[in-house]
């Protein structure tokens, strides 16, 4: 698989099988995330996985099964405050390619949401809080180069905001410093090829509308 052609085919997974994944092929995951640039080779990302037990205690607080637990309860870093004109044009396009690419499992989406996808791992990116918002850049790049190795060993990915919205819960099960910023969740796992819900691929803008050349 090129580049190119993992970039094309990589899409947010939303359903997993129950399957576990081996800690080799995590780990071959974030060997080949590890050459990610940075900054003066600053390298800001702390990575923390979760799995098994501790991953289902985070599901619980996050999903309502525990005490305290629910969807929300603040982030670390801060939600986005407004889109501009254009991000919210393009928001807007979500819903027809959901129902083009998902048909009848669109009404699987909340409940998958609620259920943190039912993936077997979540990787916790974390960034020291002493670093300034350049490098979030880095933490987006890593985050990146992991959806593309993991997709190329056939791996499914999907970055959410609502994965962090516990990080008391998350920095306790994974002893997260005090000194981190959880800054974004990614579940992974092996994709559900009978579930239309995987199928949704969002609409792209033309590449000259974000490209220009000065000449």
């Amino acid at each position: 698989m090129t580049v190119t052609e993992a970039l094309n085919k990589r899409n947010s997974i939303r359903a997993y099988l129950p399957k576990p994944i081996p800690k080799e092929t995590l780990m071959e995951v974030f060997t080949a995330a590890q050459r990610t640039p940075s900054w003066a080779n600053t390298q800001p990302w702390e990575v923390f996985v979760a799995t098994g037990d501790t991953l289902k205690r985070i599901k619980d607080a996050a999903t309502g099964g525990a005490p305290g637990g629910g969807y929300g309860g603040g982030t670390d870093l801060p939600m986005p405050g407004e889109w501009s004109e254009d991000a919210r044009r393009r928001t807007a396009t979500i819903g027809a390619s959901m129902q083009r690419d998902c048909g009848d499992a669109m009404g699987q989406f909340g409940s998958l949401n609620a259920s943190m996808y039912n993936a077997p791992a979540v990787i916790y990116l974390c960034i020291d809080k002493a670093h300034g918002q350049w490098s979030l850049y880095d933490i987006g790049a890593y985050s990146q180069s992991v959806m593309l190795a993991a997709k190329e060993r056939g791996l499914g990915t999907i970055p959410a905001i609502m994965l962090v919205t516990k990080p008391d819960v998350i920095r306790k099960e994974l002893g997260i410093p005090d000194n981190l910023n959880i800054a974004i969740g990614i579940a992974i796992g092996y994709p559900d090829p009978d579930n239309k819900i995987n199928n949704l691929h969002t609409e792209r803008d033309d590449v000259n509308t974000a490209v220009r050349f000065g000449e």
